[in-house]
């Protein structure tokens, strides 16, 4: 058996190493070599994660349930493999799960290469590979494992192992949240004819619980599913955008409301909870005891309108990642506290919910829902955020129409206009051009899962050179 004690030694020193020059390192390196360095380490750690993986999953199998008393864990007086695994780490107790579940796969994979019996999970081996070679973290196998699901009548270990190869050539290239929204919107692509038995699956796990603590707060726990979620994420979002980099305004009065917003004393978390407070304060005078059937916030639903002819498919809650079913479509469709929007399949706008020439705040409607946010490679910000960048200019020529319009936060906007960004459009492609000196064209795509669903579009790399 080798013995790990002398490499773990001789690690402890490296690290000790590096942390105490990572301080003098990081002031005095060029940006390359900072980049190098953060890319480097992080290569590292991969690497040490697998192998605190590996004893995880040797400590749960130490543990196992069938050994009692007599095993691993009981034996250290706590009652999972999970919460020693926590107790040695000092890791939380879902990076602790994390670690179990992982190294199990991994040992799985182990065994099957040298011979031992097939893989309980085979359509993860693509991100397995990777993950044992250092290249992808714990973290984004578990948003790709969550993400896809496992086989089922409608879609197989094929095309599941298909896309979880997909996934894992483009996890290096994305953020971990984008990974596991891709994740999911993957699922759906393949897997349409399930979406309403996902969507009840997401809405029976949702959840709110109030716990008294012995200070007098109450501490507030809960767990959205995606319909639940687009309403109050857009109602919290409009309370607490000013203070999160959202977009500047032109109107006095909106002006002056979020310059107030900005200077309140309340942290930006404080203020959210207290315009939820508020919001149900209103609900409960405005309805008495009465709260189901109360109008909610103005949420737009997104289809095609070849999807809701149909009635197969799926659509969208705008914000939301997940698809929901067309049945709950046309239930919100009907609902007046929501704004259906219908496009074709080329992506073109039909439908507002009212019959109306478009004006400037429709047209932003329509832009945010194309867009889906700020449409610049791997941003996570909402399109409550963002702000409407005229590609030409408007005092250079430029009209003011939905194709010339692209939804940008505040930071890449900024970018196009001081810092010698540009963005240009093709046909129906967007494509951000940075200057020489930073890198090659990235084409930009939307981060609607609607409009990617609706136009047929696979998701393809974030960055792509081009001429």
């Amino acid at each position: 058996m080798p013995d790990l004690s002398p490499a773990l030694a001789s690690l402890a020193d490296a690290t000790s190493a590096i942390a105490r020059a990572a301080s003098g390192a990081a002031a005095t390196a060029s940006d390359d070599s900072l980049l190098a360095f953060q890319r480097e380490v992080a290569a590292s750690a991969r690497l040490l994660e697998q192998a605190a993986a590996t004893f995880a999953a040797e400590i749960a199998f130490r543990s196992r349930r069938e050994l009692g008393y007599d095993g691993l864990a009981q034996r250290h007086g706590v009652r999972t493999p999970e919460a020693l695994v926590q107790q040695v780490t000092g890791a939380s107790s879902q990076s602790a799960r994390r670690l179990v579940r992982v190294g199990t796969l991994v040992a799985d994979l182990t065994a099957h290469d040298a011979g031992g019996s097939a893989l309980a999970e085979p359509w993860l081996e693509p991100v397995l590979r990777r993950v044992t070679a250092g290249e992808l973290s714990a973290e984004a196998l578990e948003a790709i494992r969550s993400g896809l699901g496992a086989p089922s009548d409608s879609i197989g270990v094929d095309a599941l192992t298909e896309a979880a190869r997909s996934l894992a050539h483009e996890a290096t290239a994305v953020s971990l949240e984008t990974l596991a929204a891709h994740a999911r919107e993957l699922r759906d692509q393949l897997d349409v004819a399930s979406v309403a038995e996902r969507e009840q699956q997401r809405r029976a796990a949702r959840s709110l619980r109030l716990f008294p603590q012995l200070d007098g707060m109450t501490r507030m726990v809960g767990l959205l599913d995606p319909e639940s979620a687009a309403v109050i994420t857009s109602a919290i979002d409009a309370v607490t955008s000013p203070r999160r980099g959202g977009p500047r305004f032109v109107d006095p009065e909106e002006a002056a409301q979020a310059a107030a917003l900005v200077s309140d004393p309340r942290t930006t978390e404080q203020v959210a909870l207290d315009a939820l407070v508020e919001f149900v304060d209103v609900a409960v005078r405005a309805r008495g005891s009465k709260l189901l059937g109360v109008r909610r916030a103005d949420v737009r639903v997104i289809v095609t309108q070849h999807d809701l002819d149909r009635r197969t498919g799926a659509g969208f809650l705008d914000g939301q990642t997940a698809a929901v079913s067309i049945d709950t479509v046309e239930r919100h469709v009907c609902d007046g506290g929501y704004v259906p929007i219908l496009f074709d399949r080329d992506g073109a706008a039909l439908n507002l919910g009212r019959a109306q020439r478009l004006h400037d705040a429709r047209q932003r409607v329509v832009i945010a829902t194309r867009d889906g946010g700020c449409i610049a490679a791997d941003c996570d910000r909402p399109a409550s955020w963002c702000e409407v960048h005229h590609i030409v200019e408007f005092g250079k020529g430029g009209e003011t129409s939905v194709d010339d319009g692209v939804l940008l936060c505040r930071h890449h906007h900024m970018l196009v206009h001081n810092n010698g960004w540009r963005i240009t459009r093709l046909d129906h492609d967007y494509w951000m051009i940075p200057p020489p000196d930073i890198g090659q064209p990235m084409m930009l795509h939307t981060k609607s899962p609607a409009m990617r669903r609706m136009l047929g579009v696979q998701q393809r790399e974030p960055a792509l050179a081009g001429g």
